[in-house]
């Protein structure tokens, strides 16, 4: 799948919980609600990486990080989506500022291109 069709599938798992949380609250979430939850799931997520490096126990092994992973990324392009970021274009653009960057401190002398490609600055 790409990323349109992952963001697609994302935002209809959303929608139905919203008809849920309708049904069995009343309301849906806000965006600062689903945002905390987000942040609950990356606190699950440290705790994952953490036992998977032997450094906590927790139940659940490699099933429940990918698990955990999975529903990351569901809220980041759920949250996306919501703020009308085009994830694609805001990732590689990202990506090619952070190589500038740490190219730069390195003395390299190539700069990445927002493509993912590197070329000769010199």
């Amino acid at each position: 799948m790409d990323l349109a069709e992952l963001q697609r599938l994302a935002m209809r798992v959303h929608d139905r919980y919203d008809e849920l949380n309708l049904r069995e609250r009343g309301r849906v979430w806000t965006r600062e609600e689903f945002m905390l939850g987000f942040t609950g799931d990356v606190g699950d997520l440290a705790k994952l990486v953490m036992a998977q490096e032997g450094a906590r126990d927790m139940p659940g092994g490699r099933a429940a990080l990918e698990h955990e992973l999975a529903d990351c990324l569901w809220s980041v392009l759920v949250l996306a989506a919501r703020y009308e970021v085009d994830l694609g274009a805001a990732f590689v653009r990202t990506m090619a500022e952070l190589e500038a960057g740490i190219s730069g401190r390195l003395g390299d002398d190539t700069t990445p291109d927002p493509g993912g490609r590197a070329d000769s600055a010199r």
